[in-house]
């Protein structure tokens, strides 16, 4: 609940989320348009955004955040939509192949980088131009606890994390002064339909380096999306946000 008692966080303030019509993206979207907000879901999954689209505040575009030269126009075209862009979300991504380093398909690590974090790179460059010069805005980025600790047959997925961290402190120390802050989750294993790209061992290894012995859920994760995102979160910038069952250790 924002001070004051309102539970309107975002009222009046207009986001982008990709990744947005499933999972993670799709929960932090929900708790928005619920406290406020007019919402654009970026996805490439058509028949996802066709089953977010229903929801009234909600607005969809399917797109490749892999184009940056789409990223741009769309990112220009959205906030001209909604009459104002204050929230950039990124929660696009994919986890790649369980495999070792050595047997690691390289058409698949460069996959994995493209949108992991290439991906995210065209995003956050995108909004930060269109947000610095308003004196306001809110970049939320979904990293990992991989991207801390590297997950061994996950190499590609841990390093597209690690540059997620990398790039959120940049920005965010870029941008310290603009009124726009910048700032990353690192999760633990999540419940999604992600886990359908996961091995089964793969799935049991990130649960067993839980000590809370379980995984972590979507309403917990855009709790803390919708804190960074809000106008509360006012002095956090460049920083990493650890939810994760008291795996993290740094």
């Amino acid at each position: 609940m924002a001070p004051g008692g309102s539970d309107m966080r975002f009222e009046n303030r207009k986001a982008v989320i990709t990744g947005g019509a499933s999972g993670i993206g799709w929960g932090a979207a929900q708790r928005m348009v619920a406290e406020g907000a007019e919402v654009t879901l970026w996805d490439i999954n058509p028949e996802a955004l066709k089953a977010a689209g229903g929801t009234d505040g909600i607005r969809t575009r399917q797109i490749d955040v892999t184009d940056p030269e789409a990223v741009a126009a769309c990112m220009t075209a959205d906030r001209d939509a909604m009459g104002g862009l204050d929230v950039l979300v990124c929660s696009a991504g994919i986890t790649g192949p369980n495999t070792t380093v050595i047997d690691y398909p390289v058409a698949e690590w460069l996959k994995v980088i493209e949108l992991n974090l290439n991906g995210l790179f065209y995003c956050n460059k995108a909004a930060a131009a269109l947000m610095a010069p308003e004196g306001y805005g809110r970049i939320v980025n979904m990293a990992s606890i991989a991207g801390k600790e590297g997950n061994p047959n996950a190499s590609a997925y841990s390093t597209s994390k690690a540059g997620v961290i990398g790039l959120t402190k940049s920005l965010g120390k870029e941008l310290a002064q603009t009124g726009v802050t910048v700032n990353a989750i690192t999760p633990a294993a999540v419940h999604t339909a992600i886990f359908d790209q996961m091995t089964d061992e793969h799935i049991a290894y990130m649960k067993s380096k839980i000590p809370m012995g379980r995984f972590g859920t979507v309403d917990e994760i855009a709790g803390m999306i919708c804190w960074l995102a809000s106008e509360e979160a006012s002095f956090a910038t460049g920083a990493v946000f650890d939810q994760s069952g008291g795996r993290a250790v740094y």
